[in-house]
C-alpha cells in the first residue's frame, strides 16, 4: 500500500502512485469522449444482465470484407472504413466516428479445382461502422474504394450480452455460447449470426471496456 506523508505542510505522493492517478485520470477523459459518441437507437425490452433484449431503429452502414483470424481481420477492415470516414470518399467529407465497431466472422468452404476433392476453408470476417443517424444512404458520401460498402438495415431485435474486459476470439466464442443459451431461455428465434462489437479505444483500461455479443433474433 502506497503512504502520504507530510512535512512542512505538503503532502508527498510516490511518483508510481503519481503516475496511477494519472493513467487512471487519462483514461476516465477518454472513456468519457469516447461515451459522447453517437450509438445507434434503440429500445430495452427484456432487462436480465448481463443480457438485454433490444429493438433497434433502422441505421446505415459501412463495411468491408476482409479475411483472416480475428485481429488481421478486425485491423484491415478498422483502416479501410476509418479511411473513408476521414474523408477517402467522392467529395472528401469528414464523417463523425460512431460507436460500436462491429466484427461478424463467417467461415465458408471453397473446393479446389485441382486436385479434385479437397476443400479449404476460407474466414471472410465483415468489419462495420455504423454511420450518423444525420445521414440517409443518398445523403451519405460515396466511398472512394470499393471494398467500402453502405448498406441500409431495417429495424431488427437484438439478443446482447455485455462484457468487459480485453478481448480474444476463445472469449468472443465463450460469449457467444452463453448468449446462445439466454435465448435458448427465452424462446427466442435466431435470425442472424453474431456479432461481436466494441465501443471503445485501445488505450481504454480493461475494466472500463464495453464489449458485447449480438444477436438478431425474431421480433416477439
Amino acid at each position: 500500500m502506497d503512504l502520504l506523508f507530510a512535512r512542512n505542510g505538503e503532502c508527498i505522493v510516490p511518483w508510481h502512485s503519481l503516475c496511477r492517478v494519472f493513467l487512471l485520470g487519462t483514461a476516465l477523459l477518454f472513456t468519457g469522449l469516447a461515451m459522447a459518441i453517437e450509438e445507434p437507437k434503440y429500445s430495452v425490452v427484456d432487462n436480465d444482465p448481463p443480457f438485454e433484449l433490444r429493438a433497434y431503429e433502422p441505421l446505415i452502414l459501412a463495411e468491408v470484407k476482409v479475411s483472416g483470424d480475428m485481429d488481421l481481420a478486425s485491423s484491415q477492415g478498422f483502416r479501410l472504413i476509418a479511411a473513408y470516414i476521414f474523408g477517402k470518399n467522392r467529395i472528401n467529407e469528414k464523417i463523425s466516428m460512431t460507436a460500436p465497431v462491429g466484427f461478424e466472422e463467417k467461415s465458408t468452404t471453397i473446393a479446389m479445382t485441382a486436385p479434385v476433392g479437397i476443400e479449404s476453408n476460407q474466414t471472410i470476417s465483415t468489419v462495420s461502422f455504423v454511420m450518423p443517424s444525420q445521414y440517409t444512404l443518398a445523403s451519405l458520401p460515396k466511398p472512394l474504394d470499393e471494398r467500402v460498402q453502405l448498406r441500409e438495415v431495417p429495424a431488427t431485435q437484438k439478443a446482447v450480452i455485455i462484457f468487459s474486459g480485453f478481448y480474444n476470439e476463445e472469449k468472443v466464442k465463450e460469449k457467444t455460447i452463453e448468449l446462445e443459451r439466454w435465448i435458448q431461455t427465452k424462446n427466442l428465434q435466431v435470425a442472424g449470426p453474431p456479432n461481436f462489437a466494441r465501443y471503445n479505444p485501445p488505450w481504454t483500461l480493461p475494466f472500463l471496456r464495453r464489449n458485447e455479443v449480438m444477436i438478431e433474433v425474431r421480433a416477439r
